[in-house]
């Protein structure tokens, strides 16, 4: 994406850097920030993430022992192991126990969305701050812009949908309602009761930015769209007989 606006920027011969912050005072330009600022928090929330979920395991020669599974982003749950409550595993009764699920695709392709706008939006504010005359003179580059705000938004919208039902997953696969699936506890003499996962609130901020992002760059196509000077054409050719 950032390749499709540099080549102004590698031809400054031709093109002559003129720093002017007024754009920033338009909506364009503006909105511009917001997004860039926003994009940060995005993947700041969710791919920073770090977590466990512990349990408290009774068993032989074994009483209320803490044994916790660390998770952390791309969230590839399945790979994640409970530690075990002794040496001895419970007389030999405890096996490796992993929590379930992979949902590294979804928060990826969140997080990977996220820094690729980060990186457009400071190509985009540098042309936006260096190259405006270029940028309103050569209709090409307000095209350029407006097709990537289009695919941009589009894309917020999967992520963050997709994400958000795997948020939702996460939530399941490290709750309390693990525990009737780990085999280990079901062994006579086991018992293992629920004590406390990661509170995910990081996580469900980076949810809300995420629809904030997309509100953001699906109004941002307006303001693109008059730059490109698209609806004064239509006009043009509809007042033509």
């Amino acid at each position: 994406w950032c390749g499709l606006l540099l080549p102004v920027l590698v031809l400054p011969g031709m093109a002559g850097l003129r720093i002017d912050f007024g754009l920033l005072l338009e909506p364009l330009g503006f909105i511009k920030v917001l997004e860039w600022i926003f994009s940060i928090f995005a993947f700041a929330t969710c791919g920073g993430f770090q977590g466990e979920t512990t349990l408290l395991v009774s068993c032989k020669d074994v009483v209320n022992r803490t044994v916790t599974a660390a998770f952390a982003y791309p969230f590839r749950l399945n790979t994640v192991v409970f530690s075990a409550p002794d040496p001895k595993h419970c007389g030999g009764t405890w096996t490796d126990i992993y929590l379930v699920g992979n949902f590294s695709s979804s928060a990826q392709f969140f997080v990977t969305l996220a820094v690729l706008v980060f990186l457009y939006c400071i190509a985009a504010l540098v042309v936006y701050i260096g190259y405006k005359h270029v940028y309103r003179q050569n209709n090409k580059f307000p095209l350029t812009d407006l097709a990537i705000t289009v695919i941009t938004a589009f894309l917020w919208l999967i992520s963050t949908f997709a994400w958000a039902k795997a948020l939702a997953d996460i939530k399941m696969s490290t709750g309390a309602s693990i525990i009737p699936g780990i085999e280990s506890c079901k062994a006579p003499g086991t018992t293992c009761r629920f004590a406390s996962v990661t509170s995910m609130g990081t996580l469900n901020v980076s949810v809300v930015f995420g629809l904030l992002n997309m509100i953001l760059w699906g109004g941002n196509v307006w303001f693109v769209y008059k730059d490109a000077n698209l609806h004064n054409q239509s006009n043009g050719i509809s007042q033509n007989p």
